[in-house]
């Protein structure tokens, strides 16, 4: 199946062409791909937010945590890279193993608008039908879950952190990360322990 998918998407490329893959998430800093350019770049009609609720990675089922997926509407800055025609099937191939397994992502061609020009791109929003989407969240209990849930990846907090950093360090503005992160820094002080 995930083959199949891949490859449906794929046929929608020109043959022979480098591909771009839009990233807003965890794939900004750890991309576990080889790619051969890296651009700032941006996406309208789309924006980042942790609509995702995980029990394996950053949670149990016990107690989930979040993760990030591109929802309706807004803008995102995020990264853009560029994989080799060459080689992008098999760089795909751990792209789709990473992001597609639960089907809770949709791959989707979006444009991007970059400093060197607009890109055609690949990317994976939130598939809202999935059971594990989060509708609607309210600050309260985000803020309360990325503070508190862990998975064998590590906490959902660290997730939140090294994203806000990455994007920092790349120069990409995101206010509604940045309050989120002293938000849950602030509930993690004041839970813990004298």
């Amino acid at each position: 199946e995930l083959l199949a998918s891949r490859r449906a998407l794929l046929d929608q490329h020109p043959p022979g062409q480098d591909l771009w893959l839009f990233a807003y998430g965890s794939l900004i800093w750890n991309p576990a791909f080889h790619y051969v350019e890296r651009r700032i770049g941006a996406v309208h009609g789309l924006h980042r937010r942790f609509c995702l609720w995980t029990n394996l990675g950053r949670g149990t089922p016990e107690r989930p945590g979040l993760v990030l997926g591109l929802d309706r509407g807004g803008r995102c800055r995020g990264v853009l890279y560029r994989l080799a025609a060459e080689e992008f099937d098999t760089e795909l191939e751990i792209v789709w193993r990473r992001e597609m397994v639960t089907g809770s992502y949709r791959p989707r061609w979006v444009d991007a608008a970059t400093a060197q020009g607009r890109v055609r791109a690949l990317t994976f929003i939130i598939n809202r039908e999935h059971d594990r989407y989060a509708r609607a969240l309210s600050d309260d209990d985000l803020i309360r879950t990325l503070a508190t849930a862990q998975g064998a990846l590590g906490s959902c907090a660290d997730y939140l952190f090294h994203t806000a950093s990455h994007l920092t360090q790349l120069g990409i503005a995101d206010a509604a990360l940045e309050r989120l992160c002293i938000a849950v820094r602030t509930y993690q002080e004041e839970a813990a322990p004298n």
